[in-house]
């Protein structure tokens, strides 16, 4: 006959259960949360105004650049880029369907 072995109490074995094999899952990184920006919607009259009279100056004028520097939304700079156009301040140097270049109309007289 083998050799009895010590037997355990219910208490023992819960906690050998318990302590043995789990570990708590990794935590992987989420990684670096970029901030919501917060553009306006509208325009009011000092900020139309100052749009305009800055954007006459710029080379280069896209959606992109008035979102970027003028913290609107893209339908807003998609209107007065074509507001822009209409007025004569800026014209079209390429003209496709995602992304209108503009440049300053006064380049092309000083040419």
């Amino acid at each position: 006959m083998p050799p009895k072995t010590p037997t355990k109490t219910k208490a023992q074995i819960a906690a050998a259960a318990s302590s043995g094999g789990k570990k708590t899952k990794k935590k992987w990184s989420k990684g670096k949360v970029k901030d919501k920006a917060q553009h306006a919607v509208t325009l009011d009259q000092a900020a139309y105004d100052k749009l305009v009279k800055e954007a006459a100056t710029y080379k280069l004028v896209t959606v992109s650049v008035l979102v970027d520097r003028h913290k609107v939304g893209g339908s807003i700079a998609r209107a007065a880029l074509r507001e822009l156009e209409k007025r004569g301040v800026i014209k079209e140097v390429v003209g496709h369907s995602k992304q209108m270049t503009y440049t300053r109309a006064v380049a092309a007289a000083d040419e």
